[in-house]
């Protein structure tokens, strides 16, 4: 970028300035060049805002950026406390770019036909569940009981897919509806006995003696998390989001291969200890680079497939307003350009 280039040093110009003394004509004109370069030099690049929520898939932004690789770009990220907030952001235009479950990209391109998915996050594998009170032995004993949900297409459709197994829908329980920053909360409190949660919530509670009633593990391949942008933020910002992406990839190498440095300068921000982040990673596999452009270049229609079948599911059980095909959300540019 220009602004990276010796001739936006000031200094660059000083010294010219210094040789051309002796040359009004000349100086003045350099003078002028220079004030319109300098000028072009410090014009900001727009803001790249990215959204995410406390989910251990997503962390390896949070990482990068504490590891400088988001030095000198207009990459922000901005914190949320759910997808919900995400999903409501993006469509007001407060943010480029989020980080949420493949549901909720659906949810998104329904009514917005920009979104593209240019990352494949993790696989949630057992990291999404649904917790009971202790003396709650199985699933089908929340008949007739309080459940907390959030509000959300990823907490209907877990709590319809664990119900189903069980030959049971959300009509035979009371659903509460809760954001997740009141998940532990209410637990505590008794307002619900069970809680369909993730992240530092589900640590906490766990901790705390909940008993897991059902996690993603059992629907393996249905919870995908991903990094979404705007099609046209990767048309008019194509340096930024590689970057991002890049600084992803790099993160999760820094994360494999130096797990306790890693999980301490993401642990405070969770509000969970390096020991539990570590663990809490145990519910999810992230995906890495040769991963990403195999799935997202379809040359394994594996994600394609199960995104097609979650479509559908979530039409049947309305949790979609139209039917989304899936085929042109999945873009591969840039993962293809990432090196590391």
């Amino acid at each position: 970028m220009l602004r990276n280039s010796p001739i936006c040093n000031i200094n660059f110009w000083k010294k010219l300035m210094r040789k051309l003394k002796h040359s009004l004509t000349v100086g003045i004109a350099a003078l002028t060049l220079g004030a319109i370069v300098l000028a072009s030099c410090t014009k900001a690049e727009p803001p790249l805002r990215i959204g995410a929520n406390v989910w251990p898939g997503y962390e390896t932004l949070y990482l990068a950026r504490s590891l400088g690789y988001y030095d000198n770009t207009p990459i922000r990220l901005v914190d949320y406390p759910s997808g919900t907030e995400e999903v409501r952001a993006y469509r007001n235009g407060e943010i480029e770019g989020a980080g949420i479950s493949i549901d909720q990209a659906l949810v998104l391109a329904s009514t917005n036909p920009d979104v593209r998915i240019v990352v494949v996050m993790d696989f949630s594998n057992g990291g999404d569940v649904i917790l009971g009170k202790p003396e709650i032995k199985k699933l089908k004993a929340l008949k007739g009981r309080p459940v907390g949900v959030e509000s959300t297409a990823l907490g209907a459709f877990i709590i319809t897919r664990a119900l189903e197994q069980q030959g049971m829908s959300p009509k035979d329980i009371k659903i509460i509806s809760l954001g997740v920053s009141e998940h532990e909360r209410a637990f505590k409190k008794g307002t619900v006995d069970a809680v369909v949660t993730f992240g530092a919530a589900r640590t906490k509670l766990l901790a705390a003696g909940a008993k897991t009633l059902f996690d993603s593990s059992q629907m393996a391949g249905e919870i995908v998390d991903v990094l979404i942008l705007r099609e046209d933020v990767i048309n008019k910002q194509p340096q930024t989001v590689q970057a991002l992406v890049e600084g992803r990839f790099r993160a999760l190498d820094y994360l494999n291969k130096n797990p306790q440095d890693a999980a301490a300068r993401i642990a405070p921000r969770t509000g969970v200890t390096s020991e539990q982040f570590l663990e809490s990673l145990k519910g999810l596999k992230s995906l890495n680079l040769q991963e990403n452009q195999k799935l997202l270049g379809k040359t394994d229609p594996s994600l394609l497939k199960s995104v097609t079948r979650l479509s559908q599911l979530m039409l049947d059980n309305k949790l979609l307003p139209k039917a989304v095909d899936p085929a042109p959300l999945l873009d591969d540019r840039l993962v293809k350009k990432v090196k590391l």
